[in-house]
């Protein structure tokens, strides 16, 4: 049995198992309490748990208990960063750092995506610089737990955008790994994130998400093998970002490399897109013809 044929069968045991502990026949799939709310908070806005099977879907609902508990930590830590202006949150970004410097010079393949803010320019000109930069960093390294939590890696912060990127012996787990994240980091904004902002009048966040499959280059710019910057370099990262780039808000866009990877009941979840003439223009390298990008259909 190949890597793909036993990720192949662990991915259908999780979808298997959603679906059951959204029918109530699963008897491993028991709720637990939130943490206890420090007296000081404000009332978080608990998301309702809802269909697990929607959350695999991408219909609109909260998602899993695990998701859950994750949006509750993002109120928590949303909600201190604004009381505090900021919080420090652990060196995630370190762990990719250690990770390239094993592999350089080595081709890898991997999901990667690309996760950029929408508005920061207008949200910089309505609130102080302090407000702006405490929402922006409180996002960014929100997005990476994200990354994190679903196997990857955060390669950088670039401005208002994130980088990461799955690595699996398996491909399809690489691009499981990385859908799933991206579902969860638009519930995260819209369930963790908005709701504490909501409180103190501070605008919604909204992000666009590009993710697509393939070899990057792990790149070291420099001798020095423990200070010498690395990096990635490779054509699935310029496909992410131009995919990225073409989504609307709130929406995952997927190059062909990644779809064709993903399961069957995620792939229900996105539609080919279709471009006006000259608004597309990047070609297959290998068959020359225009590379086909898949758009989610609905909020998710």
């Amino acid at each position: 049995m190949t890597d793909d044929d036993d990720a192949r069968a662990e991915i259908e045991k999780k979808y298997e198992k959603l679906l059951a502990a959204a029918t109530g026949t699963d008897n491993d799939s028991i709720e637990t309490e939130s943490d206890k709310e420090i007296e000081t908070e404000p009332e978080y806005q608990k998301p309702s748990t809802s269909s697990i099977v929607d959350m695999m879907l991408g219909k609109s609902s909260t998602g899993t208990l695990d998701s859950e508990t994750m949006i509750l930590e993002t109120q928590k830590r949303i909600w201190r960063a604004i009381k505090q202006g900021g919080v420090e949150y652990y060196g995630i970004v370190s762990e990719s750092d250690e990770f390239l410097r094993e592999h350089v010079n080595e081709k890898i393949p991997m999901a990667v995506m690309f996760v950029d803010l929408v508005g920061s320019t207008d949200m910089s000109l309505s609130l102080p610089e302090e407000k702006v930069a405490m929402i922006v960093s409180s996002f960014a390294q929100e997005m990476a737990i994200a990354v994190k939590q679903h196997s990857g890696y955060t390669l950088k912060f670039v401005g208002d955008a994130v980088i990461g990127y799955f690595i699996h012996k398996s491909a399809l787990m690489a691009s499981d790994n990385a859908i799933s994240c991206a579902q969860t980091m638009i519930k995260i904004i819209e369930d963790g994130i908005n709701p504490i902002l909501n409180n103190y009048d501070y605008p919604d966040l909204y992000i666009k998400i590009g993710i697509d499959y393939g070899e990057s280059m792990v790149m070291r710019y420099g001798k020095d093998k423990i200070r010498a910057h690395v990096d990635l370099l490779g054509p699935v990262l310029n496909i992410a970002a131009k995919v990225q780039n073409k989504a609307k808000p709130q929406q995952i866009m997927v190059g062909e490399d990644i779809y064709n990877k993903i399961h069957p009941t995620s792939q229900k979840n996105f539609e080919l897109k279709v471009w006006d003439e000259g608004s597309w223009n990047y070609r297959n390298r290998h068959t020359g013809k225009l590379y086909p990008v898949y758009a989610s259909k609905t909020k998710l």
